[in-house]
């Protein structure tokens, strides 16, 4: 009994302090209040009182009435409220006296009883997180929304997208919701890559012909057997050491056959890739050789005009776009290190002779290619880290853009960086000047850039099919424009928005909302905090009502943390929506969480030496703090996902999500937790609860006419396969390593294969490896 009462009083004054300090900041006094009761019981407990036991378990029940009022039957944000006093209340019963009829002290029968009741409930209250989800009619219409230009991937595979329209579908249909069961491994090929400290294998292959191509984290180019998996050939670019990325991912590659070719000419089909080190390379589809009549010996180096830099704050992490024979290359720049980062300039090349067709700096439009000698393309302004895509009818290519070096301040950007940040710009190839632009957001200063590429569809209308690009956003909006005027093909909305922050001036009163769909949730409250037990849950709170938040689009502040949500990885990210042009479906993974953040003026900054990379004074900076923002008055402190210091998230499950969508109404079918408990815990623990939970995701989806959908994606490491009419899990695989990539699939003898890229990432946690991995259903003897 003393024992029980000395963990009450210690439980009861960290709840009693902490929930002081809640109180003060006008929140919710449940706890300040439970636990001084929990104090005056572990007392009396602990003077070997029994009366500190009944207290307790009198204040449990007003737990348990205060925990339902709270969060109803949501079994997840009871989990926090009352594991910790369940605990004790076992304790408190198993402790309670009695009186047995020889007159010895024993345990009163009902003690028993109580506490095999608080078992029961607790194997109740887990699965109430499992609450079935409304699933809503089919799709309204379903039918061929494709042109010749957007046809969806079949045998092959050819772009990192799947077919020229980026749709990450397929016509293939051997696999299908009613023997997906049986899918097994095929093949695993390993790249032989050792341990890298940024890793982030987000690779999506493509496939021509018999042959599978892709990259590795350090951008080696590799062909394998598409039916085998064994390697035909390995180009090691070279990149010199020291070369690397804030997330060394190497996302995919692109396949070019010149049609001016003679038979059996030397690179007549070609890969090409981009490197860490920020160069174009070209080899041999066949053999894997550098293609010489590429640029200088088969290289062509994306750092002319960009200035000098260290060799890790400009790299080519996605896989570039081919149009017309022009290969179209953005850059990944490192986000939030100086005003007057790399400049975000997007060139065209030639597919053959690596020659420069065009260069389009916003800010520079009479820069045709490389600045002249001492000069640079434009400083900071908004670049395309992304992956784009083309249309060879209309001669567009479509840039998903970022927003402007020094995410989180604005009052330095100029008029042409406040027009194309944060947008589609859609780039007329044959002369590299933009045809139209649409912006998502005005004057981005929560690293809100469009990271999705694009993908092209033939959108029903009233007036008959529309050409149109479908793609989806940080803040959770799904926008479809007519991809010949980048005018929207639905109702938009201009939502009033908070104002504020250390730039007041610069706010815009309203910002654009898709009204044909999004995956945003209603704004954050502190009943939506979350944890694993009421302590860290408490702490949580407390951040809450310390910080400014005002719903989406808080402006960010110095004064106090500043709560974004959807956070700068909310929403979809790099792997895009999946469009099923068969079905009328969209099928969509995405985050939903918050950040915790704020500015910090520049010289508390500089007191802790937090320093931009290629300042001479660099040092490892502090977590959260490698964004100092050089040039501008504000550094920025984030903490993306908002997660406590026992590595738990403040906001109450689910983080993550995967939704159907008619595509011709925008009416979301379904809406699911994506990922269960598994690897979740405090510390970096592993619960192995096998719940659904809904993890955080990355990586995009694929699906198929069958009605299947594949994903990986999420930090339990699983390969799924979705129907994608219920959003009901038909089949998952463990896999070796984490999954953060887009899987794609492809036919070769007669036999369908699902691959998918198992290489883990450093940003997510998963497991590191280095499988690229194929599934098919059993041959048929």
């Amino acid at each position: 009994m003393p024992v029980f009462g000395i963990l009450l009083i210690i439980a009861g004054a960290v709840l009693a302090v902490l929930g002081f300090k809640l109180v003060q900041l006008h929140g919710s006094a449940y706890y300040l209040i439970t636990g001084l009761v929990w104090l005056i019981a572990g007392v009396m407990t602990l003077v070997r009182r029994s009366a500190g036991l009944y207290l307790y378990i009198v204040s449990f029940i007003g737990t348990l009435i205060w925990s339902l009022w709270e969060s109803g039957l949501n079994g997840w944000a009871l989990v926090p409220r009352l594991d910790l006093p369940l605990l004790f209340l076992i304790f408190a019963v198993v402790l309670m006296p009695a009186r047995r009829t020889d007159g010895q002290k024993g345990y009163r029968p009902y003690g028993i009883a109580l506490l095999l009741l608080t078992v029961v409930g607790l194997g109740i209250a887990v699965p109430m997180a499992q609450k079935p989800y409304p699933v809503a009619a089919v799709a309204t219409k379903p039918g061929n929304y494709f042109d010749e230009v957007t046809a969806p991937a079949s045998q092959d595979w050819p772009t990192y997208g799947g077919g020229y329209g980026a749709q990450r579908f397929s016509a293939l249909a051997q696999i299908t919701p009613g023997n997906v069961g049986s899918l097994q491994r095929a093949w695993v090929y390993r790249t032989g890559e050792p341990h890298m400290a940024n890793y982030g294998n987000e690779l999506t292959p493509i496939k021509i012909g018999d042959t599978v191509y892709g990259c590795t984290i350090r951008h080696k180019v590799f062909a394998v057997d598409a039916a085998t998996g064994k390697q035909k050939w390995m180009f090691d670019p070279k990149t010199p050491a020291g070369a690397s990325a804030p997330n060394s991912a190497c996302r995919g590659v692109a396949y070019y056959a010149n049609p001016q070719a003679k038979p059996g000419q030397v690179c007549a089909a070609r890969i090409i890739a981009g490197t860490m080190d920020a160069k174009l390379v070209a080899v041999d589809a066949n053999t894997g050789q550098a293609c010489e009549d590429f640029g200088s010996h088969g290289f062509v180096d994306l750092m002319q005009g960009l200035g000098k830099w260290p060799p890790s704050i400009v790299s080519e992490t996605s896989a570039p776009t081919i149009v017309r024979g022009v290969v179209v290359a953005g850059q990944q720049v490192m986000d939030g290190q100086l005003r007057s980062a790399p400049s975000g300039v997007v060139r065209g090349y030639d597919a053959v002779t690596g020659q420069m067709r065009f260069a389009w700096d916003m800010e520079q439009p009479d820069i045709k290619t490389v600045p002249a000698e001492g000069n640079t393309y434009s400083l900071g302004t908004p670049n395309m880290w992304s992956t784009a895509v083309g249309d060879e009818k209309l001669g567009l290519v479509y840039l998903p853009m970022a927003s402007s070096a020094g995410d989180y301040y604005s009052s330095t950007r100029n008029t042409e960086e406040r027009k194309y940040d944060s947008g589609i710009t859609a780039l007329d190839v044959d002369t590299g000047k933009p045809r139209w632009v649409y912006q998502f957001v005005r004057n981005d200063v929560w690293d809100y850039d469009t990271p999705a590429q694009p993908s092209l569809v033939d959108f029903p209308t009233d007036k008959g099919n529309v050409p149109a690009l479908i793609v989806t956003t940080k803040q959770g909006d799904l926008w479809v424009l007519d991809r010949r005027t980048g005018q929207p093909l639905h109702q938009v909305a201009e939502e009033k928005v908070p104002q504020g922050g250390v730039e007041p001036s610069e706010r815009a009163p309203t910002q654009r909302r898709s009204l044909y769909s999004f995956t945003q949730k209603p704004d954050l409250t502190e009943k939506m905090m979350w944890g694993i037990s009421p302590i860290d849950q408490l702490v949580c709170r407390i951040q809450y009502r310390a910080a400014n938040y005002q719903g989406i689009f808080t402006p960010p502040s110095a004064d106090k943390p500043w709560i974004e949500y959807p956070g700068n990885n909310g929403g979809s990210d790099w792997g895009s929506v999946s469009v099923d042009v068969h079905n009328g479906l969209i099928i969509e993974n995405y985050n939903d969480l918050p950040s915790y953040s704020k500015l910090v003026p520049r010289a508390v900054d500089d007191a802790m030496s937090v320093f931009w990379l290629g300042d001479p004074r660099y040092k490892n900076p502090p977590p959260g703090r490698n964004r100092p923002q050089a040039g501008l008055p504000f550094g920025q402190d984030v903490n993306t996902g908002w997660v406590s210091n026992i590595g738990v998230i403040c906001k109450q499950p689910p983080f993550g999500m995967i939704k159907g969508i008619d595509l011709a109404s925008g009416k979301t079918l379904w809406d699911r937790p994506l990922g269960t408990a598994e690897r979740n815990g405090p510390w970096g623990l592993h619960s192995m609860l096998p719940f659904q939970i809904g993890l955080p995701n990355n990586g995009g989806v694929l699906t198929t006419t069958s009605g299947l959908a594949f994903v990986g994606a999420t930090t339990d490491d699983y390969l799924r396969a979705i129907d994608v009419r219920t959003g009901k899990t038909l089949w998952k695989e463990k896999l070796p390593a984490g999954g953060q990539a887009t899987p794609m699939t492809y036919e070769v003898n007669g036999r369908q294969f699902v691959i998918i890229m198992a290489g883990g990432h450093h940003g997510m946690m998963t497991p590191e490896g280095d499988y690229v991995i194929a599934y098919a259903l059993p041959e048929q003897k």
